[in-house]
C-alpha cells in the first residue's frame, strides 16, 4: 500500500509527501490572508496581543473567518467529488459541472431557496437529490452497448446543464422580487456566509470525506480494468453507484454553500494526478488539499482585486476553468 508516511526509504513517496506538505503551507497563507486583507486592515501583533478594536475583531470571528473556512471546505468536496468521477468513469473531462450535476443540485438549491426560503437547512438534502438526479440521468444516458461512452456522457452533461439552467431561469422571472439573491447565488461565492453556513456543510464534509477515504482502494482497483476488478471479487456496477452517491453528497454540500461555483472538481484532480499520480490513496487527499487552497485563493484573490467592489469567485474561477477545460478537450480528446 502506497504511504505518504515512507519517504525515508522512498524518494516517490518522498516527493509526494513534499507535494501534500507544500498544499498544507499554501492553505495556511491563503487562510492568513484572507483573514488579515480587505477594505479594513488586521493588525496582527495587536490582535495577538488583545488590544485590537471591538470592530476588527468582530470582522474577523464572524465575516472573514467563516467565509475561508466555507471556502476550504467546499474546494475540497468540489475536488474530491471531480476526482472521484474521473476515476468512475475513467475520463480526464468528467467533474460536477462536466456532466450537469452542479445545476442539478443548483435547480434543487434554487427551489429552496426561492419558493421556501425558511428552510434553508434543507438545501443541501434537497441539492442532493437533484445532484444525483442529473448525474443517474447523464449516466444513463452515455450508456451504450454495455459500457459507458465518454462522447455520449458529455454531451448528456451539456444537455442537462442546459436543461436546468433553463429551470433557474424560469423561476427568477416567475419570481423577480427575489433575482438579487438568485443572481449572487448563481454566480458563485462566499459573500455574506457565516457560521450558519460553515455548520450546514460540515456533517455532508465528514461523511463524504469519509467515503472519500473508503472509496480510494476501490477507484484503485477499478482503474485495472472491469473484468480485473470483477476477478478481484469486486460488484463492479454496485462500486460505481455507491462512488457516484458519494460524489453526489460532496457536490450537493458544496453547491448548497458557494452556489454554482463551477472548474474547482476539473481543473484540481487533473493537476494533482499530474503531480503525484494516479494512486487514489495518494491523489485523494492531495486533492482535497489543492482544491481548498484554489477556493480560498480564488475568492480572497476575487476579493481584493478591485477592493471594495468584490467579483463572485464563480466568475474568476470560469476564467481559469474554462481555458482549462478546452485544453483537456483538445490534448485528451473524448472517443
Amino acid at each position: 500500500m502506497t504511504t505518504m508516511v515512507d519517504s525515508g526509504r522512498d524518494p516517490r513517496a518522498f516527493r509526494r509527501a513534499l507535494i501534500f506538505a507544500s498544499g498544507l503551507v499554501f492553505l495556511v497563507a491563503f487562510i492568513f490572508c484572507g483573514v488579515t486583507f480587505g477594505v479594513v486592515e488586521v493588525d496582527w501583533a495587536a490582535f495577538t496581543a488583545g488590544s485590537v478594536a471591538e470592530e476588527t475583531r468582530l470582522i474577523i470571528q464572524n465575516i472573514r473567518l467563516p467565509r475561508v473556512v466555507a471556502g476550504a471546505l467546499v474546494g475540497m468536496n468540489l475536488a474530491l467529488a471531480g476526482a472521484i468521477m474521473q476515476g468512475v468513469l475513467k475520463n480526464p473531462l468528467a467533474a460536477p459541472n462536466t456532466l450537469g450535476v452542479t445545476f442539478g443540485a443548483g435547480f434543487a438549491a434554487m427551489v429552496i431557496l426561492i419558493l421556501f426560503p425558511h428552510q434553508v437547512y434543507y438545501v443541501p438534502l434537497v441539492a442532493f437529490i437533484g445532484a444525483m438526479a442529473a448525474m443517474f440521468a447523464a449516466y444513463s444516458l452515455a450508456w451504450q452497448g454495455g459500457s459507458i461512452k465518454p462522447m455520449r456522457l458529455i454531451l448528456a452533461g451539456v444537455a442537462l446543464s442546459a436543461l436546468f439552467s433553463g429551470g433557474i431561469t424560469a423561476m427568477m422571472v416567475f419570481h423577480s422580487d427575489k433575482v438579487q439573491g438568485a443572481i449572487q447565488w448563481m454566480a458563485g461565492g462566499f459573500q455574506g456566509r457565516s457560521w450558519s453556513h460553515v455548520r450546514m456543510i460540515i456533517p455532508y464534509t465528514i461523511l463524504g470525506f469519509a467515503g472519500a477515504v473508503w472509496s480510494s482502494r476501490a477507484l484503485n482497483i477499478l482503474a485495472l480494468g472491469d473484468e480485473a476488478a470483477t476477478s478481484l471479487g469486486m460488484q463492479v456496477q454496485r462500486t460505481r453507484l455507491a462512488l457516484m452517491t458519494i460524489a453526489g453528497i460532496l457536490t450537493a454540500s458544496a453547491v448548497s454553500v458557494a452556489g454554482l461555483l463551477g472548474f474547482v472538481g476539473l481543473v484540481v484532480p487533473h493537476i494533482t494526478r499530474i503531480l503525484v499520480g494516479s494512486d487514489y490513496e495518494v491523489l485523494l487527499p492531495t486533492a482535497a488539499v489543492f482544491g481548498a487552497v484554489l477556493v480560498v485563493g480564488a475568492d480572497t484573490g476575487a476579493r481584493l482585486i478591485m477592493q471594495p467592489a468584490e467579483i463572485p469567485v464563480g466568475v474568476f474561477m470560469s476564467f481559469i476553468g474554462g481555458p482549462f477545460f478546452l485544453y483537456l478537450l483538445r490534448n485528451k480528446g473524448v472517443h
